[in-house]
Parts: C-alpha cells; structure tokens; sequence
C-alpha cells in the first residue's frame, strides 16, 4: 500500500466533500435534527396518566384514596364521573387511560382488616402503558390500604402491623428514571450508523453513474488504497458528527457521561470506521444511488433503530431475532454508549463488545476491498 496514493485519494474525496454542498449539509444537519426530534420528542416516561374517578363509597377512606391518586404525579384526575356508560365514552373517545371504581362498603372492608375491592378499568389499546400504569396504581392502591389499618390498629391500641417484606427501592444510574438519559446515548448510536453508511454509499454510487469511478479504478491505485482513502475523508466528517452528538447530548439534554471520555471517542471510532467501510461495501455492490440508498436504509437504519436494544428490550424478543442481533454492529456500540454514559464502566467491563468492533471493521474493510478488486478484474 502506497501512503502517498492513499494521500492523494484522501485529498479528493475532501474536496468532492466540500464540493458538494448538498451532501455536506446533510451530512452535518441532519444529525443535529434527528438528535433534538428525538430527544425533545420521544419519550418513554409513563405519567400524569389521564384519569377518571368513580366513587361510589364516598366516605372519609375513599375520597383520602382518590387524594392519593390526585396527589401523585403519575395520575391526572380529569374528572368525577356517576355511571359506567360515561367510562367506557370516555375511553372509546381516548380521552383517559385509566378509570378508579371505589365501590360502595370500600371503607367498611378495609377497616375491618378485610381485602376491599377495587376496580381498575384501563385502555388495553397501548398494552405497555397499561401494564405500567396498572403496575403504579396497584403499588398506590396497596401502600394505602397498609396506612389506613395502621392506623384503625393504632387508635384500638393494637400492635402495629408491620408488612411481612421491607422492600426499599434503589435505582442505579439513573435515579430520576428519565427516559431522556437512556434515549439521548441510543440516538447516537443511530445517527451515526445511517449517516456514515448512507453518505459514504450515496457518494460513490453518485460517480459508478457519472462514471468518474471507472477512470478512477483504471489508475494504479490498488482496491485497498482507494477504500482506505475514501474512508479517511468521510472519518473526518463522522468524527464532527460525532462531536456534534455528543456536545448536544452533553450540554442541551444534560445526560451524565460518568465514565472515560476516550473509551467513548475510542469505540465511536471503532464504530465509524465499520460502518464507513460498510457503505463503501455496498457502493461497490450497488451501481445507481437509489439501490444504494435501499441497501443503506436496510442494513444500517432499520438494525440500528430496532435490533440493538435502543428501544425495544433484546431479551423480550423471539429467539430468532435475539440470534440475528448478534451480528449488528450497532446493538454493542449501544451498549458501550449506556455503559460509558450512564454506569461509567471502563474495557474491563466493555472489551467484549469493543473487540467485536475492531473485528467488524476488519471484516468489512476487507470485504469492501476485495469487491472493488473484482470490479476492476
């Protein structure tokens, strides 16, 4: 390999770069864009849980339990209703998730040491909000039913009921829950598996049609020394994209980076560098920009955003597909994201899934450079 042609074709592309205002533009906005759409508007907090009231009790205990619900910040009281019919309305109308039925003798039961009943009737439409919002409302339900016999104990000088189990919660890493912290280091993951693929795949399948490709690859540049020069030019861009990402996340959405700020620039550029000689694979493969484009949306996009545990759970998924997520890049550079970001943890902890880079990487640097060899043969 040959520094100075590699040098030489690295100068180019700099210049196509900057030629190409277009492309740059892209290149650099629509980070920023997808980052602040993502991070001001996807959200995976459940609360202020539109809520309806149906007290049929109405004594001291239950109107302190509806108290209770108004009080917490995960349930929104919207309004007090009389019948069932106006419910169920409300609920067709998706006007509330939620609907509170404290029956009549509510209070009775439970002073008298019995189990009382409580209706809970929710919107089954998003079965995860509902899970959750039931999962809030029958812990608030049973942390009240706990004080008010404590209390009818205390006044009949009884001994004090005590639960059979102390649970106290401990959140680590992210001790306000916020979904914003978890979202922010995924989303980074994401923009730079589409932008380094597409930008570079787009690029080059743009001279496969204008033909410059061809006059290029009949000079004596070697296949490896054209993939590595390309590659060099649109690193420089990455790594801009991935200051960008990191100083927004950092100083706009205020996410902790509690670990060390050069195992994150290390394993991004681990990450860059497949995924820049991914889309250089693909434009070897692909000779017009639009098959490039779905080449590049399929293999980059669509793993990134659903297979690497940004959003959905790997564990909870068939075991195909858990099998298919061991091959995507993106799924162990999410995990040295919330590593690094949100638990501070170093290689000792995260050399698995940085050495799976390296040698993803490897493995398509080679195989862009082998296709490109047969391109000229």
């Amino acid at each position: 390999m040959n520094l100075r042609r590699t040098r030489a074709v690295t100068k180019k592309e700099f210049l196509h770069i900057l030629r190409d205002p277009r492309s740059l533009a892209m290149a650099l906005a629509v980070p920023l864009v997808m980052l602040l759409l993502f991070g001001y508007g996807l959200t995976l907090d459940v609360d202020h849980i539109p809520t309806l009231v149906y007290d049929s009790d109405k004594t001291p205990e239950s109107r302190e339990l509806i108290a209770r619900f108004q009080g917490s910040r995960f349930f929104q009281i919207l309004d007090y209703v009389n019948e069932y019919r106006t419910i169920e309305k409300r609920i067709d109308q998706d006007q509330c998730l939620l609907a509170v039925v404290v029956p009549q003798g509510y209070a009775r039961e439970l002073l008298a040491g019995r189990a009382p009943q409580v209706q809970l009737i929710f919107d089954g439409s998003d079965s995860n909000t509902a899970s959750i919002a039931k999962g809030y409302a029958d812990t608030l339900l049973q942390v009240y039913a706990m004080d008010v016999r404590t209390r009818a104990l205390d006044r009949k000088g009884g001994a004090r009921l005590n639960p059979p189990v102390d649970a106290r919660l401990r959140v680590l890493y992210n001790n306000e829950l916020k979904s914003r912290d978890f979202i922010v280091p995924g989303m980074i993951a994401v923009i730079l598996a589409i932008i380094t693929a597409l930008i570079t795949s787009l690029t080059i399948a743009r001279e496969w049609e204008t033909g410059t490709m061809e006059q290029l690859l009949s000079t004596p540049l070697r296949p490896a020394e054209i993939v590595l020069g390309k590659m060099l030019a649109f690193f420089a861009l990455g790594f801009l994209d991935m200051v960008l990402s990191i100083a927004i996340g950092l100083l706009v959405f205020q996410v902790p980076l509690r670990g060390n700020p050069l195992i994150l620039v290390g394993s991004t550029c681990l990450f860059l560098l497949g995924s820049l000689c991914w889309g250089i694979f693909i434009s070897a493969a692909a000779r017009t920009q639009v098959m490039a484009y779905q080449m590049g949306m399929l293999s980059s996009f669509l793993p990134a955003m659903m297979l690497s545990g940004f959003i959905y759970s790997i564990e909870n998924m068939p075991v195909v597909v858990q099998a298919i997520t061991y091959v995507v890049p993106a799924r162990y550079f999410v995990t040295i994201l919330k590593g690094v970001f949100l638990k501070g943890v170093g290689l000792e902890i995260l050399w698995g899934e940085a050495a799976f880079l390296f040698v993803f990487a490897a493995l398509v640097f080679f195989a862009a450079t082998r296709k490109l060899r047969q391109k000229v043969a």
